[in-house]
C-alpha cells in the first residue's frame, strides 16, 4: 500500500496489542496499516551474540528510554515518580526487550470492587477473555505444565516447562517445606521447537533479542503472519495526531516519516497500541474544537489512573556455585501464596513472588535488581561471594489505581521531532508499601528455608516500570471510563485502544497476556460485528 492510500484499519503500535490484533484482522480481509516508531530487530545484531552484551544492556540496549537515547525513542520527565518508566519502540515493542514471564489473571482481578470494596471491577469476567488467552497462547507457544492450582483448568501447554536448575529446585522445595503454592512459570520461550522457531539453549540472555527465535516477541510470532495476510508494517513513523472529521470521528493519523515530511494515513478506524504512557500521550496531543481536552477525553479520565507494579527483590546468596547466570532469567517459578486479600494482613489485595536469576559478572559487581557490590578491599570477596550463587525473588505488588498517578503533556521536554514529551507522575501508595514489607519478609523465610546463606534486600527498585497500565481505562459508564467493553472510545465509535491503557485493575502478574487476549478479543468484535469499517475508501 503507498503512503496516503486509504486503508480499513489503521492500528498505531507494532508491539504485543498491535501485531496480535493486526493478524486477527488481516486473516479476516481487512486492509490493515501498522505505524510503528521504530524498525525491526535483526536477530543476527543481538547484544547476545557479543561478549559487550551486558555493557549494551546498560546502554543501546537498556530498557529505560532515557538511558538508551535512540533515535526513535522520545524522552520522559519521570522526576515526580517513584519509579522508573521502562519500554522499547520497535517492531515486536517491549516483546524484543523481555523475558517471555506469561501468568494470567485470576478470576478475581476482575471483581476487586465486589471483592474488596476498593477500585472498580471491570466490565469483563475472567470467562470473557478465557477463549483469547488459550488461542493467545497457541499463537505465540507457552511452555509451561496444565493444573497449576491457582487457575481455572487451562488447556496442555503447547511445550514442557523450562528446566527449573539447582535454584528453581531449591527454591521450590523451600515453598513445598513451608506448604505454600507454587508452580512452574508459564512462559512464552519454547522448551522445544515450536511453530517453525527455535528452542531456548539456556544461554540466560533472554531479556535481550534471541538469536533462536525461541522467545515468543511479537515480531517472530504474530507480525510476519500478519504481514502474510497483506498487512502493511510501515516503521520509524512517529505519530504526532489522531486526526478527527467535523463530526467528531477518527480519519487517520498524522505522522512523521524517516526523512522527517509530515504525512498523513487516512484509515476508516484507527487503533491506537502504543502502551500505557505512550496511548495517553497521543489522545492529549490529538485535541480539535470537538475534543477540546484531548481525544476521547471527555470523562477527563485520559492518563489518570496510571498503574505499575512496584517490585521489592530479595536477593539469596548460596553457599555453593549454582552457576546461575545460566539458563532463563525470570521464567523459573512463580508462587501466588500472597495473591488475594487476607484479613490477617494490614493490606489489602496482595502480591505474587516471580523468582528471578542473576546475571553475568560486570551486571553482578553494579547490581542486578539488588544493591551492587561493595567498593574497596572486599569487593573481589563479595563479587565471588555473589557470582554464579545468587536468585532473587521479586514481589510484584498489585497496584491499586489512584487518580493522581497520571501521564500529562510536559510545558518544556520535546522529543527530536518537537512534540511535547510524557510527564509521569507517580507515587507508591502506602497500602503497596506495607505490601511490598510484608513480601520481603516473606521471601527471606524462603530463602532461609532453602538453606541460603544470607539475603539482601531493595525495598523497592526503581527501574521496574516495566508495566504500564490504567491510563485509559475501560468501563461501561462513560463518565468513569475511556473506553468500552471492546475497547471502543465511548466518544469516538470508531476509535479503539487495546494495550494495558485500558486495564482496570493491575492484578499483580506481568500483563504481556492479558493485554494480547484483550487486543484479540477487540479485534474480534471489529471482525464480527463492525462490517462498517471495512470496504472501499469513502467519496
Amino acid at each position: 500500500m503507498a503512503h496516503g492510500d486509504f486503508a480499513d484499519i489503521l492500528i498505531i503500535g507494532a508491539g504485543a496489542s498491535g501485531a496480535a490484533a493486526a493478524w486477527r484482522l488481516a486473516s479476516s480481509g481487512y486492509s490493515v496499516v501498522v505505524l510503528e516508531q521504530g524498525g525491526w530487530t535483526d536477530p543476527a545484531t543481538s547484544p547476545a551474540l557479543g561478549t559487550d552484551w551486558e555493557v549494551r544492556w546498560r546502554t543501546d540496549w537498556h530498557y529505560d528510554p532515557n538511558r538508551r537515547r535512540r533515535p526513535e525513542d522520545y524522552p520522559v520527565n519521570e522526576r515526580e515518580s517513584d519509579v522508573t518508566p521502562l519500554m522499547v519502540n520497535a517492531v515486536g515493542g517491549s516483546t524484543v526487550h523481555w523475558t517471555g514471564h506469561t501468568p494470567r489473571f485470576h478470576p478475581s482481578d476482575f471483581r476487586v470492587k465486589s471483592l474488596d470494596g476498593v477500585a472498580d471491577d471491570w466490565p469483563i469476567t475472567y470467562w470473557d477473555l478465557e477463549p483469547f488467552y488459550d488461542l493467545n497462547d497457541r499463537m505465540v507457544g507457552c511452555c509451561g505444565i496444565a493444573g497449576d492450582p491457582a487457575y481455572p483448568a487451562k488447556p496442555a501447554r503447547q511445550t514442557p516447562p523450562l528446566a527449573l536448575g539447582a535454584d528453581g529446585a531449591r527454591v521450590a522445595g523451600a515453598f513445598d517445606k513451608l506448604g505454600w503454592h507454587w508452580w512452574p512459570s508459564d512462559s512464552y520461550i519454547n522448551s522445544q521447537p515450536y511453530d517453525g522457531r527455535g528452542s531456548c539453549n539456556n544461554c540466560g540472555q533472554n531479556g535481550l533479542a534471541c538469536t533462536r527465535q525461541a522467545r515468543g516477541s511479537a515480531d517472530t510470532t504474530y507480525l510476519p503472519k500478519a504481514v502474510k495476510l497483506g498487512a502493511e508494517v510501515r516503521t520509524h513513523c512517529r505519530v504526532f495526531e489522531v486526526t478527527t472529521g467535523q463530526d467528531g470521528r477518527a480519519t487517520g493519523a498524522s505522522y512523521f516519516d524517516t526523512a522527517g515530511e509530515k504525512r498523513h494515513q487516512p484509515a476508516r478506524a484507527v487503533i491506537v497500541a502504543a502502551n500505557g504512557i505512550g496511548t495517553p500521550r497521543l489522545l492529549l496531543l490529538s485535541k480539535s474544537d470537538r475534543h477540546p481536552s484531548g481525544l476521547a477525553n471527555s470523562s477527563g479520565l485520559v492518563g489518570k489512573d496510571l498503574m505499575f507494579h512496584p517490585i521489592a527483590m530479595v536477593c539469596g546468596i548460596w553457599r555453593e556455585d549454582m552457576q546461575t547466570y545460566r539458563g532463563a532469567i525470570g521464567n523459573v517459578v512463580f508462587s501466588h501464596e500472597f495473591y488475594e486479600t487476607d484479613p490477617r494482613h494490614d493490606f489489602l489485595r496482595g502480591y505474587g513472588f516471580q523468582m528471578v536469576r542473576s546475571s553475568g559478572p560486570a551486571l553482578t559487581a553494579i547490581g542486578f535488581n539488588m544493591p551492587a557490590v561493595i567498593w574497596g578491599d572486599k569487593h573481589h570477596e563479595e563479587f565471588h561471594e555473589r557470582f554464579g550463587k545468587t536468585s532473587l525473588l521479586a514481589v510484584v505488588s498489585e497496584d491499586l489505581p489512584e487518580e493522581h498517578n497520571s501521564i500529562t503533556l510536559d510545558a518544556k521536554l520535546k522529543d527530536n521531532h518537537g512534540i511535547p514529551a510524557p510527564k509521569v507522575s507517580y507515587k507508591t501508595a502506602p497500602n503497596t508499601r506495607k505490601m511490598l514489607d510484608h513480601g520481603m519478609r516473606m521471601a527471606r523465610r524462603v530463602f532461609e528455608a532453602a538453606g541460603a546463606a544470607r539475603t539482601v534486600a531493595s525495598p523497592l527498585v526503581r527501574n521496574s516500570g516495566w508495566h504500564l497500565m490504567g491510563t485509559a481505562r475501560m468501563g461501561d459508564d462513560p463518565a468513569r471510563s475511556v473506553v468500552n467493553r471492546y475497547g471502543q472510545a465511548h466518544d469516538v465509535d470508531n476509535l479503539f485502544i487495546i494495550d494495558g491503557s485500558i486495564f482496570v485493575t493491575s492484578a499483580a502478574v506481568n500483563p504481556t497476556p492479558t493485554i494480547q487476549a484483550l487486543a484479540l478479543r477487540v479485534a474480534e468484535h471489529i471482525a464480527t460485528d463492525r462490517s462498517d469499517l471495512r470496504g472501499p475508501a469513502p467519496s
